[in-house]
Formats: C-alpha cells, sequence, structure tokens
C-alpha cells in the first residue's frame, strides 16, 4: 500500500500549476499595466521580462518601443492648388515606459488603438497629427515639385509633429524618431498637362534648331553672292594673262574656253 498524500501538498502543487498557467509575460519592447479585481489600474508598469499572475485581476500590456502608424491615402493641397492623387507616409514613435500608466489612464480612449490583444498608445493621436502634418507640408510645393523634396517634407512633418506634442506636454511622454514619405502621385491631369508641356518644348526646341539651320545657309548663301563679283574679276584676270602669253609666244598649249561648246557646221 502506497504512503498517503497529504491534502495540503496537493494543494500548494495545483497553486503553483495555476500561478503558472495564469500568468502574463510582459515581453520585450512592451510594458504591462495591472487591473485588480475591482476595476481599478494599480500604479506603476510592469517591465519588461516580468511574469504577472492574473488569477486575480488582469494585466494589459502596450508596444512602446518602435510603433509604426501607417498615414495613408492622402490627397492634401498642393502649393499649385492641385489635389494630389494619393500620398502615404509612415511615423514611427516610442512611448516612454515610465508614461505609461499615466496616459492610459488620463488620456481619452478613443486616442488609443487595440490590435491582437494589445492596446498601442496614443496611436490614433500619432495619426492625426502626422495627417495634419502632411497637408501643412504639402501646401509649400507644386506637385510635380513634391517627389524632389520628399526628404524635406520628411523633417518637416517630423518637427510639426514633435511641436504638436510640446503644445499638449506630450514631448516628455512620446518622441518621434522617424518619418518616411512612401508615395507621392500628383493629380493625373497634373501628370498629363506636364507631359504636354514637355512635349511642346520639345517641339520648340526642333523648330528652334531648324531655324538656326537655316539661318546659317542662309548667311552662306549670302557671303558666296557677295563674293560673286570678286570671283568674276579674279577669272577675267587669269583668262587675259592667259590670252597675253598666248600673243607673245610663250604659250604653245592650246586654250579651251570652260564655256566651249565644240565645233559646230565646219565645212
Amino acid at each position: 500500500m502506497g504512503a498517503p498524500v497529504k491534502t495540503g501538498s496537493v494543494l500548494l502543487l495545483v497553486c503553483s500549476i495555476s500561478s503558472l498557467i495564469s500568468c502574463t509575460r510582459i515581453e520585450t519592447g512592451e510594458v504591462g499595466v495591472r487591473i485588480g479585481f475591482d476595476k481599478q489600474i494599480s500604479s506603476g508598469e510592469l517591465l519588461p521580462g516580468s511574469f504577472n499572475q492574473t488569477i486575480v485581476g488582469s494585466v494589459l500590456t502596450f508596444p512602446v518601443k518602435d510603433v509604426s502608424v501607417r498615414v495613408e491615402d492622402m490627397t492634401p493641397l498642393a502649393k499649385d492648388n492641385s489635389t494630389m492623387k494619393d500620398f502615404d507616409a509612415m511615423v514611427v514613435y516610442s512611448i516612454n515606459p515610465q508614461a505609461v500608466s499615466e496616459l492610459y489612464v488620463k488620456k481619452n480612449r478613443s486616442f488609443h488603438a487595440e490590435h491582437d490583444g494589445d492596446i498601442y498608445l496614443m496611436y490614433n493621436y500619432v495619426h492625426q497629427a502626422a495627417r495634419n502634418a502632411i497637408y501643412k507640408s504639402a501646401r509649400k510645393y507644386d506637385a510635380l515639385d513634391m517627389n524632389d523634396n520628399r526628404q524635406a517634407i520628411e523633417s518637416e512633418v517630423k518637427d510639426l509633429i514633435i511641436h504638436t506634442l510640446a503644445e499638449e506636454k506630450l514631448d516628455t511622454s512620446i518622441t518621434v524618431s522617424q518619418v518616411l514619405v512612401r508615395v507621392i502621385l500628383p493629380a493625373d491631369s497634373v501628370v498629363a498637362s506636364a507631359n504636354e508641356l514637355v512635349r511642346a518644348k520639345n517641339e520648340y526646341k526642333q523648330k528652334e534648331v531648324e531655324v538656326q539651320t537655316a539661318k546659317k545657309e542662309a548667311e552662306r548663301i549670302a557671303a558666296l553672292n557677295s563674293n560673286k563679283g570678286a570671283i568674276e574679276y579674279m577669272a577675267a584676270m587669269a583668262n587675259m594673262k592667259i590670252a597675253e602669253a598666248i600673243a607673245n609666244g610663250r604659250v604653245n598649249t592650246i586654250v579651251v574656253p570652260s564655256d566651249f561648246k565644240g565645233m559646230v557646221n565646219i565645212k
């Protein structure tokens, strides 16, 4: 007959197993906040790597490092008053781990976003701040110049978001590390007009070349015509010298005039 098992040991083992099962581990890049059985949020943050029991109460996790916000399908107005066909960007921000509890408790819940069980603090707020900054920055550039000024726009948008955070006294809680402009597409009508302008300019340049070529040819012909008298005088002088040489008997060669037509009707 086996030795009796003590009830206390069994209960301790069951509790230990239950504690291991009913717990939440805070992953790297996250911060946790405990909610008590009375639905009240405990002060202080649960740090990455810690295991936190959820038998009594629950634990919320918040990604706080390098959160990416996609700001897509925007149609800002350009400096030339044309509406962009598409403008997409991405903003990367981080949350100060020590500000997690305060942001979650004190800020409007509509500022946050939830995905796959995680709560992204101030995600919607940063998204809206980024949209406002992009619409403001885009107004400084013509539609066809935006792509060439992509880095300037990224820098301006980042500065505008940081300024907004500072005005709301959130600059110590939220850090914007990067803004990337991913897509800039002018309106189809603007692109068509630009292509037509390029075509017209190319045609104009071609006509300029043709005009210059015709002008040079006209100058060449004019130069030849202006020297016609001198050419005829030189030819006459040459003929006279030949005639004198023949008359003096110094030339035994028969000279045929350049306009000699041959001997006709010789009998």
